[in-house]
């Protein structure tokens, strides 16, 4: 993705996620030098990799292939692994008319998906095989607004503004936004973008950035090398 594409996107998403009344926290505005002039203390944000976070899915087609994403908060996995402090995450998605976020799953974290505001969220749903593997012919159970369901291998819910559904590590599921664009809020056990992402195909987390104008703001996975 050209670095331009990824500026327009933030300003896009800023002004989406604005209409619902919603505002992102003050570090979302930082410029790459107010973060570098931070990053010692900012250092807790940064090993979480809180932020913003845009990718095509290293397809090179974000319109077809695509998410929006910001991290808004992020707990510890040491946390996670003790089984006490802050294990929990929670995120921003911008899924649009049409943009398919590809069939996966997570090893780790589980998640509700909640349809903030905007079109109707589409998800389509498949089990797993006793290893976690996809199986494209096994449904499963889920939580959809603290009710529990049956759903049919390759089901696609359709959550409406204020609906959720609750994923377990082993739910395969792919989603877009149907009609329009949605804003999605997830709140997830601690969040792991580099390690707790498992896809059907093989394709990668995250975007390769081209730089064709400076960023306006940093991307969770420029971190590594802009704030080095």
């Amino acid at each position: 993705m050209k670095r331009s594409r990824v500026n327009r996107i933030m300003a896009e998403a800023d002004e989406f996620i604005r209409s619902f009344g919603f505002v992102l926290p003050p570090f979302a505005r930082w410029s790459p030098g107010e973060f570098r002039a931070r990053k010692d203390s900012a250092a807790g944000l940064i090993a979480a990799r809180m932020g913003w976070d845009i990718t095509d899915y290293g397809q090179g087609d974000f319109d077809r292939l695509g998410l929006f994403l910001f991290t808004l908060r992020n707990g510890r996995l040491a946390d996670l692994g003790t089984g006490g402090g802050m294990c929990y995450a929670e995120k921003l998605l911008i899924s649009r008319q049409d943009q398919l976020s590809p069939c996966h799953t997570h090893v780790v974290k589980a998640e509700d998906i909640i349809n903030r505001g905007g079109a109707t969220l589409a998800v389509r749903l498949h089990g797993s095989n006793p290893d976690g593997s996809l199986d494209p012919d096994r449904g499963g159970v889920v939580r959809c607004d603290a009710i529990t369901r049956l759903f049919a291998p390759g089901e696609v819910l359709r959550l409406a503004p204020g609906e959720s559904v609750t994923l377990m590590p082993g739910d395969w599921h792919a989603f877009w936004g149907e009609g329009g664009d949605v804003l999605i809020g997830e709140v997830s056990t601690v969040n792991d973008d580099v390690t707790d992402n498992v896809f059907a195909d093989p394709i990668g987390r995250f975007a390769t950035i081209e730089e064709d104008e400076p960023p306006l703001h940093l991307l969770v996975s420029d971190y590594d090398r802009w704030l080095a």
